[in-house]
C-alpha cells in the first residue's frame, strides 16, 4: 500500500479578488494555478500547472496514465512537499520501472500547461500509438444515465460554483448517480485526479463512465484507454481525433446534443 506524507502548506484552490464594474468594487472568484513537479525516485520527469488540490490522487492518477507505473503497488511512497510557490510531488517507485522511465525521459521534454497535455513533446509519432482496446463489446450507457449524471455534476462542483472557469472530472455509475468528482484548471488534470482517486480504493474502471464537464479532445480518450475505462460523455463535442482514438480503442463516446446526448 502506498505511504503518503505531506509538509508545508498548499495554496487556497481559488481566492477572492477586488473587481470593478460600471464603477462599484465587488468581489470575484478566480481559480489559483501552481507548478506540480513529478519526480519519481529523484529523477525530475514533468511539471505541470495545476489546481493544488487532490494532490494524493493526481499523483497516482498522473503516474498510470503516463504510463510510469502499471499498477498503484509500485509507488511505494509519495511524499507532498507544499510551498508557495508550488508543490513537488516526489516518489519512490519500483526499481523495475526506472528503465523505463528513463527511456520515456528520453522521448520527451515534457512541461504541461492547463490547456495542453502535450507540450514539449519531441515526437509526434506517440500520438499515433495504437491504444489498448478496452473491451471486446462496446459499453452502451442509456441516455436517462448520461441526462442523470449532467444534472448532478454543477452541484459537485464547489470551485467551478465559485470561478465558473474550472473543469471537472466525475465518475457516474451506470444508473448516472455520481460516485466522485475532481476539479481543476486543466481538463486533462482534472481526469487524472479522478482515475487516481479510483485507483487507490482499486475500483473498476469497467463498472460505469466518465463524464467531462469539456469537450474531449484526444488526450481524455488516451488516459481514459490506459486504465481500462469503457464509456467517456462530455459535455462538449469532441475532436475528430478523439473520435478516431475512441474507435481504435473500442471506447463508447458521448456527447450531448442539446437536451440529450449522441454517440460519436
Amino acid at each position: 500500500m502506498t505511504e503518503f506524507f505531506k509538509t508545508g502548506e498548499p495554496s487556497q484552490p481559488d481566492r477572492e479578488i477586488a473587481v470593478s464594474e460600471s464603477g462599484k468594487t465587488h468581489p470575484w472568484y478566480v481559480p489559483e494555478e501552481v507548478p506540480v513537479a513529478f519526480v519519481y525516485n529523484r529523477r525530475n520527469y514533468a511539471v505541470m500547472l495545476a489546481t493544488p488540490l487532490d494532490m494524493e490522487d493526481f499523483a497516482l492518477g498522473f503516474s498510470l496514465t503516463e504510463r510510469v507505473i502499471d499498477t498503484t503497488d509500485e509507488v511505494e511512497k509519495i511524499d507532498i512537499r507544499q510551498s508557495e510557490r508550488g508543490i513537488e510531488l516526489h516518489m519512490s517507485i519500483a526499481p523495475e520501472r526506472l528503465q523505463r522511465l528513463d527511456i520515456r525521459q528520453q522521448r520527451r521534454n515534457l512541461v504541461g500547461r492547463a490547456g495542453c497535455g502535450v507540450c514539449g513533446l519531441e515526437n509526434a509519432d506517440s500520438f499515433f500509438e495504437q491504444l489498448p482496446v478496452v473491451a471486446v463489446e462496446k459499453l452502451s450507457v442509456t441516455p436517462e444515465a448520461l441526462t442523470r449524471a449532467l444534472g448532478l455534476l454543477a452541484d459537485q462542483q464547489p470551485i467551478n460554483q465559485r470561478t465558473r472557469s474550472v473543469h471537472g472530472a466525475a465518475w457516474a455509475d451506470f444508473d448516472g448517480n455520481l460516485v466522485a468528482v475532481r476539479e481543476d484548471v486543466g481538463r486533462h488534470n482534472a481526469l487524472d485526479k479522478l482515475l487516481g482517486s479510483r485507483a487507490r480504493i482499486n475500483a473498476a474502471t469497467s463498472a460505469g463512465f466518465v463524464l467531462m464537464s469539456s469537450r474531449c479532445s484526444y488526450e481524455i480518450i488516451e488516459k481514459a484507454a490506459r486504465l481500462g475505462v469503457r464509456a467517456v460523455a462530455s459535455v462538449s463535442g469532441p475532436t475528430a481525433f478523439a473520435i478516431r482514438k475512441a474507435r481504435e480503442a473500442n471506447i463508447a463516446l458521448y456527447c450531448r446534443h442539446g437536451e440529450t446526448f449522441v454517440e460519436a
